[in-house]
């Protein structure tokens, strides 16, 4: 018989066992699958990383000069109020599910519209929010996409695939009124969107994006339904946020007759494009006019730093807008830059020390304000360090560039290890924001990140981003991987045999690409989302999409060009990828579906190889739920230890 001694002894070392063996939980709707178990001490240890929020400037509310935004403070990003800056956040919106988009009407119409889906399948929908609540507007079923207000507030103009499931047609409602909703023109095609109305509302512009380097504007007589092309769709030239100009003209960005993409004005009549910002080397990314036309702001892409520019359409003169910080202008469904009636500027933008913050700017003084400052966990976001812009020639002799997030060398003495984060796309761009939960690895684990940007990637002009079109360059892009690692092994401060790759969606082609063509110089790869087979990729993605990945890939219908596909999906050199690998996916992922991602985990482990897969069924194309995202982070931090700091 035991003594009280001996019993109180074993149950110390019980309660000892239970707690050095406690380890998180999978979240219900995560298969975990060859994931071995996650200490409990690696989410206590990176909690604070996780915990910051990021808030996101979607536009004025006219009624009271408030400021529509999104954050998170619970298990998803919802909508806030801001009346001025400085000022709490109101939560307005209490949805289960992402609100990723939100616009109140103009001219202080009454009427807030929401564009959502539901576990991330991007079948979005468009709802009415009143009093927390929202009320369907569309169907339920279709892909359907906010595009333009009216400018009484009356109307929305949007597209919606209802008709066949694949070609947006152009659609126009009165969201007070669902009953009101009416098809204002049947098209072809997956690009289509109404960007705005006239002013009398008797007619509308649409964009037809057909690839990132190509669209065409037409006009649209609401009464009709007759479309005119503004345009020559033989021409290859993007447009861009088309909007009526009081002059009769229409306000675009546009790389017409140019490598860059400028700011102008397109002669309805002639079709010509005269550019009114000032020449750079740099393009234009988005821009907003003041309802009286006194002065536009638009945004540059100053080699990955967004830079604030306000114009004098009258005199030509342009002002620099320098209060802002050295960061990246945040994205939405909407436009990056939004004018209230009384001139005031809104945007949001995140920089290595800024998570994303919502501020203004009057465009008199170009005085800034700042109106939220999102929390970071506790965190002093002054340890972060700066990027450093990093240039190479690759092996062709382009020029290539990305940005270096370093350890702090007095915490982190000796050469670090690396992770080469790999942009998705193809069309992205790896720019200087803030690093979210992975400043974690660069601040407490000492792995440095370098972001490239390899041929294709936008923001370096027209030239450049055809450089990796079709089948047959693909591969150059990745020989550029190659090139920038030639470049960091040179590093005094990097450790060539500690390098590894990450990559999300098309960056995720990259990353197993990456794995199969420089496993003797990596130790791991982690891929998201991503292309394992191109072929595959092609016949299974959405059918909306199919058509605009094929300009940038090549077309898997053509014997030919199927053959090159094959020829260089990582799918068919699984031999090749000798290094550990972790993927991740979603299992509602309408761009790269789930498949891609079991049949090469399938594949690796039939040839021997090591694979983590991590499946997370209530997601899309990317991870918006708390639990999955947090889960997934921990899971990669475990990766890396695994198999960049284990010796």
């Amino acid at each position: 018989m035991k003594t009280a001694h001996q019993a109180l002894f074993g149950l110390t070392l019980l309660v000892a066992a239970t707690v050095a063996s406690a380890t998180v939980a999978v979240p219900p709707a995560v298969l975990a699958d060859g994931v071995p178990e996650i200490p409990d001490d690696t989410a206590t240890r990176t909690r604070p990383y996780l915990e910051f929020r990021s808030a996101q400037f979607l536009g004025w509310n006219t009624a009271d000069r408030s400021m529509l935004i999104k954050t998170r403070f619970g298990s998803t990003d919802q909508l806030f109020e801001v009346a001025r800056p400085d000022g709490a956040r109101r939560q307005i919106s209490f949805e289960a599910e992402p609100t990723p988009f939100a616009t109140h009407a103009p001219a202080g119409a009454p009427a807030l519209v929401v564009q959502k889906d539901v576990g991330g399948d991007e079948f979005f929908q468009l709802y009415r929010l009143d009093e927390g609540r929202l009320t369907l507007l569309t169907d339920g079923k279709s892909r359907n996409a906010f595009g333009a207000w009216s400018r009484d507030g009356r109307w929305v103009g949007y597209s919606s695939t209802r008709r066949n499931g694949t070609d947006a047609d152009l659609y126009v409602i009165d969201p007070r009124d669902p009953s009101t909703d009416h098809r204002v023109a049947t098209v072809t095609g997956g690009g289509w969107n109404i960007s705005d109305f006239s002013a009398d509302g008797r007619n509308a512009l649409a964009i037809n994006r057909l690839s990132i380097n190509q669209a065409v504007i037409a006009e649209i007589d609401l009464r009709s339904g007759r479309m005119t092309s503004l345009t020559d769709a033989a021409q290859a030239a993007s447009y861009a946020d088309a909007r009526y100009a009081a002059d009769g003209s229409i306000w675009a960005l546009s790389n017409r007759d140019a490598d860059v993409v400028r700011l102008g004005k397109l002669d309805r009549r002639s079709g010509a494009f005269t550019a009114l910002s000032p020449e750079t080397p740099w393009d234009v990314t988005d821009y907003a006019v003041a309802d009286d036309e006194r002065f536009v702001v638009y945004a540059i892409n100053d080699a990955g730093v967004s830079r604030l520019r306000v114009l004098d359409p009258a005199s030509g003169q342009v002002r620099n807008v320098d209060g802002l910080p050295d960061g990246v202008l945040h994205w939405s469904f909407g436009h990056l830059l939004q004018i209230a009636p009384w001139g005031e500027i809104g945007l949001s933008l995140s920089a290595f020390d800024v998570p994303g913050d919502a501020f203004s700017i009057d465009p008199d003084t170009l005085a800034v304000r700042r109106w939220t400052r999102s929390e970071a966990g506790g965190l002093d976001l002054a340890r972060n360090r700066a990027p450093e812009r990093v240039e190479i020639r690759s092996f062709d002799g382009e020029a290539m560039s990305g940005f270096l997030y370093r350890p702090d060398p007095a915490k982190f003495p000796g050469k670090r290890p690396l992770i080469i984060d790999i942009h998705g796309g193809p069309e992205g761009q790896s720019r200087p924001g803030f690093l979210g939960t992975d400043n974690y690895l660069v601040n407490e684990l000492g792995i440095a990140i370098f972001l490239p940007n390899v041929r294709g990637s936008s923001g370096f002009g027209r030239r450049f981003l055809d450089l990796d079109n079709g089948p047959w360059k693909r591969e150059d892009s990745v020989r550029d991987i190659g090139a920038f690692l030639d470049a960091l092994e040179q590093d005094a401060a990097l450790d060539p045999a500690r390098f590894a790759v990450y990559g999300f969606s098309y960056g995720g082609y990259m990353c197993y690409a990456s794995a199969v063509h420089y496993s003797d110089r990596l130790r791991a790869a982690s891929c998201a989302v991503a292309i394992s087979d191109f072929v595959t990729f092609l016949e299974n993605t959405q059918s909306y999409r199919q058509d605009l990945r094929r300009v940038e890939y090549g077309d898997e219908r053509i014997a030919e060009q199927r053959a090159k596909l094959a020829e260089i999906s990582p799918l068919r050199n699984v031999d090749r990828i000798r290094v550990p690998l972790m993927v991740a996916t979603g299992g509602n992922d309408p761009r790269v579906p789930p498949s891609e991602a079991e049949q090469i985990v399938a594949a690796v482990r039939a040839n021997g190889g090591r694979a983590w897969h991590v499946l997370a069924r209530n997601e899309g194309h990317g991870f918006h739920k708390r639990e999955n995202r947090d889960y997934i982070f921990w899971a990669g931090v475990t990766f890396w230890q695994d198999t960049l700091l284990d010796d």
